[in-house]
């Protein structure tokens, strides 16, 4: 048998025994049982939005719990498979075709224990704000919002559109999203600041390059378990007539909820609801979320020190570079991962390596990278 095989398979068992005690996996072995045990009651359904919070959280559980135990249960299957290799060489193929795919389940996993933040698992709301550029960082905007969308929908995720302010020639002012399912935060975070577009104007007649920007916001999506001190004192409502669609009703009431949070200068904003009541138990929801966020970011900075070489990633930071000419590529400025396909990122299906090479930075598996995309 290879020896590079056998250092390979040693590799993957005490690779293994690390990944079972950074993602505690008896624990989460017996929260599932718990929760499976709460979803058997009777009464479980009555209150069905707290009901799909428990669905969402055994979800969760089972996306880690279950493939570390088929990688276990595999990577106990090796020694028979090494054994049958001893006396059959032509097994060999086999044996490394199956520690190459243990290693890529591995990766992917050890991928997932890096989402340990205290709202990871949470779903997280997306705000995207079209900044400099004109007209043509409104269609950028707009075209991040149907991205984030694309992705979502790829994982199997839930998406609600929470606010959306269209913009009078094309594309959109600003928007926010719940994105709901597994970790949504978790992947998510690493998408706030700016992101850069560089292309030929759709709305130039004479064809001139345009560089346009859109800010990404991400907060976690808490729910009211989770204790986040907001003096209603310090935040003022403002209503106002709702714009875009939804008929006579929405132009004709103020519908729309605007919440300013005094001390922070914290700003959401939602009209996507019909009445008033709703889009501010929604405004709420999306303040509650930004502090979140707030509180957080605080946490983060009294932890850099272990990340000294990572690139600031703030709502104020550019972050991606995104180019459809004079070539087609997209390239993050804090890792340098880089795509040479600029639709398939914005159609979701290449975004994941972008989120996978953040969280490696974030947990300093990586050093950051100076950007050179100036163009």
């Amino acid at each position: 048998m290879d020896a590079e095989l056998t250092t390979r398979s040693k590799s993957i068992r005490a690779r293994l025994i690390q990944l079972q005690d950074s993602l505690d996996h008896a624990a989460k072995n017996d929260k599932i049982k718990a929760i499976e045990a709460k979803m058997s009651a009777p009464d479980f359904w009555d209150n069905s939005e707290t009901a799909q919070k428990v669905v969402m959280q055994l979800k969760t559980l089972k996306g880690i719990v279950g493939p570390l135990d088929d990688l276990t249960e595999s990577a106990g299957d090796l020694d028979a498979l090494f054994e049958m290799a001893e006396e059959d060489e032509s097994i060999e193929q086999e044996v490394r075709t199956e520690i190459e795919r243990l290693e890529e389940v591995l990766d992917d996993l050890e991928l997932k224990a890096l989402l340990n933040g205290p709202h990871d698992s949470a779903g997280a709301i997306v705000t995207i704000n079209a900044r400099d550029g004109g007209t043509d960082a409104n269609d950028w905007a707009d075209m991040m919002l149907r991205m984030y969308s694309a992705w979502a929908v790829g994982q199997g995720f839930k998406i609600e559109l929470l606010d959306r302010q269209e913009n009078e020639e094309a594309g959109i002012n600003n928007a926010s999203i719940a994105v709901r399912g597994p970790m949504a935060y978790g992947y998510l975070k690493g998408e706030q600041g700016m992101h850069r577009l560089v292309r030929i104007s759709p709305f130039n007649s004479e064809g001139k390059r345009q560089t346009s920007f859109a800010a990404v916001n991400v907060s976690p999506e808490i729910d009211d378990s989770i204790k986040i001190d907001i003096e209603k004192k310090d935040v003022r409502e403002d209503t106002y007539r709702a714009g875009g669609a939804g008929g006579q009703h929405v132009n004709k009431t103020d519908s729309a909820v605007r919440l300013t949070h005094i001390p922070t200068n914290t700003v959401v904003q939602c009209q996507n609801e019909r009445s008033q009541h709703q889009n501010r138990d929604t405004a709420w929801k999306m303040l509650r979320a930004k502090m979140a966020r707030i509180e957080e970011e605080k946490r983060e900075a009294e932890d850099a020190s272990k990340y000294a070489t990572q690139a600031k990633t703030g709502f104020g930071s550019q972050i991606r570079n995104y180019f459809l000419h004079p070539d087609q590529r997209v390239k993050d400025s804090r890792t340098g991962h880089y795509v040479g396909n600029f639709e398939s990122v914005l159609n979701g299906s290449e975004l994941q390596g972008f989120f996978d090479a953040f969280l490696r930075l974030k947990a300093g598996k990586t050093e950051a990278v100076a950007d050179d995309d100036d163009e």
